[in-house]
């Protein structure tokens, strides 16, 4: 009876607690190292979201295993709404890949509310400005000719960089050989110091290099083009199927979260994407805001992970997991 009588209490007590939310700092998780695409939407974004919370949003970057430690400890985290995440697309990768490696599945999507996507940008396809690759047709034609002979970098084993280019190859029919980096600086300097031939890029990235004629972008991942690029196709328009990959940021809390939490974080976000000093900071980076409200998220979410379930399968099986 004591022990009914204590969690009833303590029910009680934490529903008072969540009405009154939030009644000290914020901390968003950000699970990359400064200057990634996870932190560059993710301060602007927590300074604005302070202007609606009237509490501190503090930044905490927990780096390590391609973002899985810091996802992790945010899946873990006290359901409270006092730890949020500035979550990539890469939170749908860790639940397939790391059992295809013989690991144990550090989180799975269930254990995450969605509060709202913030920026959604589809990968290009980018070869070096003195590249004899054209096109995409191109770059085809010479990797079945030369099968496995023909390299590309990515940010490493199944990121998402590595996971937007074996969408491509399965979809072509061609096998290219794969050269896995520390993240995505050094995936670029190996593309344009010659190292490798090819690579997947945030466009954002890219469109520098393209600009300054260093780079050539030769397609787009994205269901249409890009506002960024308008003179380049989509993978779809040139008649490969499936391959579509984004590189999107959204802030996710907990999947216990009281709904009323929940609803005061979303609030937060939608306040915080059309403020001045989040917009100004997306601009000077050259990244579209794209936002969605949770229950648009969540379905954005589901087909944006079944297609990476699909891709990481594949790439398991073709590498004899």
């Amino acid at each position: 009876m004591r022990t009914i009588v204590a969690a009833a209490l303590a029910a009680l007590a934490f529903g008072a607690q969540a009405q009154d939310y939030p009644t000290r700092p914020v901390t968003m998780i950000v699970p990359f190292p400064p200057g990634g695409v996870a932190d560059i939407v993710g301060r602007p974004l927590a300074a604005s979201m302070e202007k609606s919370l009237g509490q501190p949003v503090i930044i905490v970057n927990r780096a390590g295993a391609g973002g899985a430690i810091g996802m992790t400890a945010a899946a873990r985290a006290e359901p409270d709404g006092y730890t949020i995440l500035m979550a990539l697309s890469s939170i749908s990768i860790f639940p397939v890949s790391d059992p295809l490696q013989g690991k144990p599945a550090p989180y799975q999507i269930s254990d995450f509310m969605p509060i709202a996507l913030v920026t959604s940008d589809p990968t290009v396809l980018v070869v070096r400005a003195d590249s004899p690759y054209k096109s995409v047709k191109d770059l085809v034609a010479a990797a079945r000719a030369n099968p496995g002979k023909i390299n590309y970098s990515s940010s490493g084993i199944f990121g998402t960089l590595h996971v937007a280019m074996e969408m491509f190859a399965n979809s072509a029919g061609i096998q290219l050989f794969h050269i896995p980096y520390q993240g995505g600086g050094p995936a670029v300097q190996a593309l344009l110091g010659g190292q490798v031939e090819a690579l997947a890029s945030g466009p954002a990235a890219a469109v520098g290099q393209i600009r300054g004629g260093k780079m050539r972008a030769l397609a787009g991942w994205g269901a249409r083009r890009l506002d960024l690029m308008p003179d380049l196709p989509t993978f779809g328009e040139l008649g490969y199927k499936g391959v579509e990959f984004y590189i999107w940021s959204g802030v996710v809390a907990p999947a216990a979260i009281p709904a009323n939490v929940q609803h005061r974080l979303r609030a937060a976000v939608r306040a915080a994407v059309t403020d001045s000093l989040f917009a100004g900071a997306m601009a000077r980076v050259r990244t579209p805001v794209s936002y969605l409200d949770a229950p648009e998220f969540k379905d954005f979410w589901i087909a944006d992970a079944t297609r990476l379930r699909t891709a990481v399968h594949k790439i398991g099986k073709a590498a004899g997991k």
